[in-house]
């Protein structure tokens, strides 16, 4: 069996009119750099939860308030103020973007018996925006509190509002 194999392979070679194939050549590697590709939404951000949740009353006193979109957010664009209806509560600056990338904390104060309004994103341009660049859609809050005794303490207003140690409304550096 061996030598008719071997005669068929001689007969071929030395009797084809076929051209030998030439020799495999290495093709160059297909690099492709590390990318996330997210896929375009045609709807903007909007906020999906918020603590307290819009009508909501609450006890005063520290406040971790928080929004949750329902898309990643960037984390350097905010825009947040007085909405008619209502006053701003006292908050710090800045707020931060946790771990999830869709929800923003701020660190607050407010007062007994008061009605509190937010608008975020009311101006035309800049603002809180999706990781696709897409801007969030406006939206308000308006919440009240009571004459209860509230959260003093920033671990309280974690407990209540919900989150963890994680959670804390200002940013650290390592």
């Amino acid at each position: 069996m061996r030598t008719l194999a071997a005669a068929c392979v001689a007969g071929l070679v030395a009797g084809s009119s076929f051209a030998a194939a030439p020799p495999p050549q290495a093709s160059p590697p297909n690099v492709v750099a590390p990318l996330t590709v997210t896929p375009p939404t045609a709807e903007p951000p909007k906020i999906v939860v918020s603590f307290p949740a819009a009508g909501e009353v609450i006890a005063p006193g520290a406040l971790v308030l928080h929004i949750t979109f329902d898309q990643k957010m960037e984390e350097a664009g905010f825009a947040f103020a007085a909405a008619p209806g209502g006053r701003m509560p006292d908050c710090l600056k800045t707020p931060r973007l946790l771990n999830d990338e869709k929800t923003f904390v701020l660190l607050c104060t407010t007062a007994p018996k008061s009605a509190y309004s937010l608008a975020f994103n009311a101006a035309p341009q800049g603002g809180f925006q999706g990781i696709t660049g897409r801007r969030a859609a406006p939206a308000l809050l308006a919440f009240s509190t009571n004459e209860e005794e509230g959260p003093r303490d920033l671990d309280s207003a974690l407990k209540v509002a919900k989150l963890t140690a994680e959670d804390v409304p200002i940013a650290t550096q390592p």
